[in-house]
């Protein structure tokens, strides 16, 4: 299977559940308030270390202090700390670094609208620095990007869902997509196989790192996945970022070689397909009467996006065409649920209900349409309730 190991790896993290009191990895420092907000944040932070190292595998016996995370809970008080730090601010946290381990912390501004988007990213870029301050730079772009969707709840749970964001600008280039070993080499002195440079645009290079990352962790080779790991036992806490570079690139390509790794990612790049890609592929089903395609189509959209109402919908309506209808209610229920439009869903629930012999719910589910979008619904929906009495 071809997500194997990333779906094993997961499976792994959301069971491992909150970090354990005795866990101390962290120090957390309520800035400008009370200090109930700390034990959250506390847990939340030493539950991302447990599901980071589960991957690179640290020892904590090398943290010589516990990290610091300064907490925030006024937006103003955060954005004049930060800004006499960086000469100007950062939305929702932001790691700073300094040479002196000591002063070295996350800064968080607990509350704010862009707290969870940001804190996820900057909370690896400080675990993966506090061991190895220099690592390749793909690295540590590429898997901050991988790990920023991993999200902690307010009940203590640990959930993923895989981050593919930036899936559409890679796929985008084509052919002209740089390959394996340039992106593993950029900023580390070297180029790839063709001789091309290996530095690429930064916003780009985003893309680029998180696609290394990714196809490691996705592409389901074990060679592949285990020269990675033992690439991490190559980082030096203190050898410059190329210096790293070079090293884990060289222990990388050792088996496979780099020929065969550039192409194998090209390939895993080609096949993988975006949300959207999904969604437009089940669609061109549903049309041609290929329910089995269609719902393999909706089913791996909603794997990517388990928050999404569109492929429940589509999901409910093959439901529906295969006379389940229980399932088929339970879908557009639950498509509403996740901000699907209130008519378009009523009148879903109306036909359903209609064909499963329902005729009081089809004539309320019709009603419920006819009021939220008369111009579209309104005609339909009172020739169908003629049609039931």
């Amino acid at each position: 299977m071809r997500n194997f190991f990333k779906i094993l790896f997961f499976i792994m993290l959301i069971g491992y559940g909150p970090a354990t009191a005795a866990a101390q990895h962290y120090k957390v420092i309520i800035a400008d308030g009370n200090g109930n907000e700390g034990t959250l944040i506390a847990r939340e932070m030493e539950s991302r270390f447990e599901a980071y190292n589960k991957l690179f595998r640290f020892s904590s016996a090398l943290l010589e202090n516990p990290l610091k995370v300064q907490v925030f809970l006024n937006t103003d008080s955060y954005d004049e700390y930060v800004s006499a730090r960086l000469g100007e601010t950062r939305p929702g946290a932001v790691y700073i670094h300094y040479n002196q381990k000591e002063k070295r912390e996350l800064v968080i501004n607990r509350g704010s609208s862009d707290e969870s988007k940001a804190l996820p990213y900057q909370a690896f870029i400080q675990y993966l620095r506090a061991f190895v301050p220099n690592p390749p730079l793909w690295m540590r772009e590429g898997f901050a990007i991988y790990f920023s969707t991993l999200n902690f709840s307010p009940e203590g749970e640990m959930s993923y869902e895989e981050n593919l964001s930036w899936l559409g600008t890679v796929k985008a280039l084509g052919s002209n997509a740089p390959p394996l070993e340039a992106i593993l080499r950029a900023d580390g002195g070297g180029t790839g196989p063709s001789g091309e440079e290996a530095d690429v645009d930064p916003h780009l290079r985003s893309a680029l790192s998180w696609a290394a990352a990714s196809f490691f962790m996705d592409s389901g080779n074990g060679d592949y996945l285990r020269s990675l790991e033992e690439s991490f036992m190559l980082l030096s806490d203190t050898a410059t970022a190329a210096e790293n570079t070079g090293k884990t690139a060289n222990r990388i390509f050792r088996w496979s070689g780099a020929e065969t790794m550039n192409r194998d990612f090209l390939s895993w790049l080609a096949s993988r397909k975006t949300f959207a890609e999904f969604m437009e592929e089940g669609q061109r089903a549903y049309a041609d009467k290929d329910p089995a395609a269609a719902e393999l189509a909706f089913s791996r959209a909603l794997d990517q996006k388990p928050g999404h109402y569109a492929p429940r919908y589509y999901l409910g309506l093959l439901a529906y065409e295969n006379n389940n209808f229980d399932l088929a209610e339970q879908l557009y229920l639950s498509s509403r649920e996740y901000g699907a439009e209130e008519a378009l869903v009523s009148y879903a629930l109306g036909i359903n209900a209609a064909a499963a012999g329902r005729s009081k719910d089809a004539v309320d589910f019709l009603h419920r349409a006819a009021e939220a979008a008369p111009e579209k619904y309104k005609a339909r929906a009172e020739d169908l309730i003629s049609r039931l009495r």
